[in-house]
């Protein structure tokens, strides 16, 4: 058996159950042995019953007493009950519908009975639906695996165990000895079997300290070919740096940390390798002004610009403000879905001969008949909406350009370690004089008719507002969705109002209507789900209620205050809570407390870890299975500096030590030019 058969050929499987493994995206025998249990039982430890605590997961070790015997109920299912003693106690046992139990478990043989203890009607100890198994040689730690219907937790262990039964000597080492010697790290065949089945802590915690630190080193080789692929030389020289002279036509002053984050951009750019920087900071911190300043000094130096956003009402916003603040100096065009046939094709000419000088555009931008003349800058913003392959699209149209990724979602270091490691970062930790400071409070709903005054009072000054919805439309939950609350609003307390409805399931084209009637002031109240996160600058919006705020991230709630407040006027955001538990307390008095983006995100990362953090992932990267940045930094650090050591030595990974490295990145980055490795 070799790690690609299909899993229909392990011992007990077949096509049937094969199938089902096929429900939890496990088809090979590959794919099994790195499908890592979600959770383990230690079935080491057993307890009396009579000292065993309510409601805990324990493990028992007792002799059955009463064989199981079948109850009908009203409802006409079946009950088993039965009875069990370790000598000093009694437990009864209860199964739903489980009609094997009864050839399963016979009067005077001992088993290990895994499960919650309850306090049943008559005063005695109860386990409802145990899980059992004959207690020689079951004292053991047993993996949790995610299941799906019909294919439980205890097939898919047996069928991994049958699984390494088949593959015994014969997982190929994927490190180089020189590094496993040198980390004192676990064979990967040792790793792999002592994640599905250790035979005490220490197995468990060297096995994923094996598996954490080769998933670390592969993102970080990958990153670092990226990086590689953008320190070739570029075409683009930047011989004269114009930012004293952009500053001098410039209506406002910029402050120190725009200052330097321009001069370290420019530094980049006159060196002969294309510079690739994130340049992050907080909503409302000036990043627009600094890549103006850059703009400016590329376009000045003979080259060509690209600024490429998410949505179309933004990309019409950035043209409009930086149009302005050129003053006719650059020669600017906007590039989205909704502009005129006619004059897309005017506006793919001048690209092409280099009549125009910058573009603002969406991904339309990098469409295959899009060409420039001499593109020298590209800009992504908002670029965690973007994926790596739309990124590397747009820096495609030139000759190894300058690229600059903005960010308005602060990101802690450690995370951005894995998201941009193939950037440099600069960061605007500084709010420019007159950034409105936005009050925020957390009320019950049984404020809602006081926020609906609050609401009218500002809308009664010429202001407009946001309400927040998590849901789109009705689901399981009692909350109320979007479009039923946009209605209600519209024919009770906001009736004679103009209520808008924006989210995500609405055609593109109906959503860049209501966004655009809204900046132009024709709604003044907007019922909306998070797709207003990142996409308009209204600064007249002024108050923002967000529902069931505990049901965001931090770092969304954030993000979404940053809508308002952008303004001259005074902005307030009320979260909205019922929930009852002291975290959700905790995490909404954060943001009552600091409107510090990067605290919040510190704060986020903390406490949802960094798959929720990321959201829908949609930055490009492969997914990363075991590690968690947040607790394994020690490893990451590691794995950063071995695989600098690599690259400096084996830039190609040419190696024959480094050949299960390279096909690993190229499974993990796919075979691009993304990596450069070929």
């Amino acid at each position: 058996m070799e790690l690609n058969t299909n899993v229909k050929y392990i011992k007990g499987v077949g096509e049937v159950i094969s199938g089902l493994f096929g429900k939890l995206g496990i088809f090979t025998v590959k794919d099994l042995l790195y499908n890592f249990p979600r959770d383990y039982e230690d079935w080491r430890k057993t307890v009396p019953i009579a000292d065993a605590p309510f409601d805990t997961q324990v493990c028992v070790k007792a002799r059955i007493s009463n064989a199981p015997e079948g109850i009908k109920t009203h409802s006409g299912a079946m009950l088993f009950k039965a009875a069990a003693t370790d000598g000093r106690g009694i437990l009864m046992l209860t199964f739903f519908n489980n009609k094997y139990v009864v050839n399963q478990l016979f009067e005077g043989e001992e088993y290990l009975f895994f499960g919650k203890i309850t306090q049943n009607y008559m005063g005695g100890r109860e386990m409802l639906s145990p899980r059992f198994a004959k207690s020689s040689g079951n004292d053991k730690i047993h993996p949790i695996y995610r299941q799906t219907e019909r294919l439980s937790t205890k097939k898919i262990e047996s069928v991994t165990a049958a699984a390494f039964d088949g593959m015994r000597g014969s997982i190929e080492e994927t490190l180089p000895e020189y590094i496993i010697k040198k980390y004192k790290l676990m064979s990967l065949e040792d790793s792999l079997y002592f994640m599905h089945f250790p035979r005490s802590d220490e197995d468990l915690k060297a096995a994923r300290r094996r598996l954490i630190f080769e998933e670390l080193l592969d993102m970080q080789l990958g990153l670092l070919f990226l990086r590689s692929r953008n320190r070739s030389s570029t075409a683009v020289k930047i011989l004269r740096n114009y930012t004293d002279e952009f500053l001098t036509e410039l209506p406002y002053s910029l402050t120190k940390a725009q200052l330097r984050c321009i001069d370290e951009c420019m530094a980049d750019m006159t060196a002969d390798e294309p510079m690739n920087r994130l340049l992050q900071g907080d909503v409302g911190c000036g990043k627009t002004s600094v890549a103006a300043a850059l703009i400016y000094n590329v376009v000045k130096n003979g080259y060509q610009c690209a600024l490429m956003v998410p949505t179309e009402v933004l990309a019409e916003q950035h043209a409009a403000s930086l149009t302005k603040l050129f003053g006719g100096r650059i020669n600017t065009a906007l590039l989205t879905g909704s502009v005129k046939p006619s004059q897309k094709k005017l506006i793919k000419q001048g690209l092409a001969d280099g009549s125009i000088d910058f573009v603002v555009g969406t991904h339309a931008i990098i469409s295959g008949d899009v060409e420039f003349k001499n593109l020298g800058f590209v800009i992504t913003d908002e670029q965690h909406r973007f994926g790596v392959k739309q990124r590397t699209a747009l820096a495609q149209k030139g000759l190894n350009p300058h690229t600059l990724v903005m960010s308005a979602t602060p990101i802690p270091r450690t995370l951005g370690l894995i998201i941009y490691g193939d950037l440099d970062i600069s960061v605007i930790d500084e709010m420019p004089k007159g950034r409105q400071k936005i009050d925020t409070y957390c009320v019950t709903s049984s404020y809602r008719s006081r926020l609906y005054r609050f609401i009218k009072k500002y809308i009664s000054e010429g202001r407009q507002g946001y309400i927040i919805c998590p849901l789109v439309e009705e689901g399981e939950t009692d909350l109320v969705p979007a479009q039923e609350y946009a209605r209600q609003l519209r024919e009770n307390e906001f009736a004679g109002y103009s209520v808008g409805l924006l989210h995500g399931r609405m055609k593109s084209k109906d959503k860049e209507q209501v966004m655009r009637d809204f900046a132009d002031g024709k709604i003044q109240l907007l019922v909306a789900t998070v797709v207003v996160e990142v996409g308009i600058d209204v600064p007249n919006a002024a108050v923002m209620i967000i529902e069931n705020a505990e049901r965001f991230g931090l770092s969304q709630l954030h993000q979404l205050r940053g809508r308002i407040g952008r303004g001259k006027f005074k902005s307030t955001c009320v979260l909205v809570s019922d929930a009852q538990n002291q975290e959700a307390a905790d995490r909404l008095k954060v943001m009552c407390e600091t409107s510090d983006g990067f605290k919040i995100a510190e704060e986020d990362l903390k406490q949802r870890g960094p798959g929720d953090f990321l959201g829908s992932r949609q930055h490009g990267l492969p997914e990363l299975r075991l590690a968690n940045i947040m607790t394994d930094t020690k490893i990451l650090y590691a794995a950063q500096k071995q695989a600098e050591n690599i690259i400096y030595a084996d830039p190609k990974l040419d190696f024959p030590e480094h050949d299960h490295l390279k096909n690993t990145v190229e499974e993990m980055f796919g075979k691009f030019g993304e990596t450069g490795i070929n």
